[in-house]
């Protein structure tokens, strides 16, 4: 994984959790889902690096 990319993923699960916390805090649903919205790109962004990093080890070894 790009190490841009694996930052970028991190950062937006990491201001996904904030947001959801300080959501919850406040009792703001709103700012909640965008939140959990956040982390879910990010988890996605991860994913998606490590299956092109695992497409190109596969292809290196051949």
């Amino acid at each position: 994984m790009s190490g841009t990319e694996k930052g970028k993923a991190l950062a937006e699960q990491a201001m996904g959790k904030a947001k959801e916390a300080l959501g919850r805090a406040a009792g703001n649903e709103r700012l909640t889902a965008e939140g959990r919205a956040e982390q879910t790109k990010g988890d996605a962004r991860q994913t998606k690096e490590g299956a092109k990093d695992t497409l190109k080890d596969a292809f290196r070894r051949r």
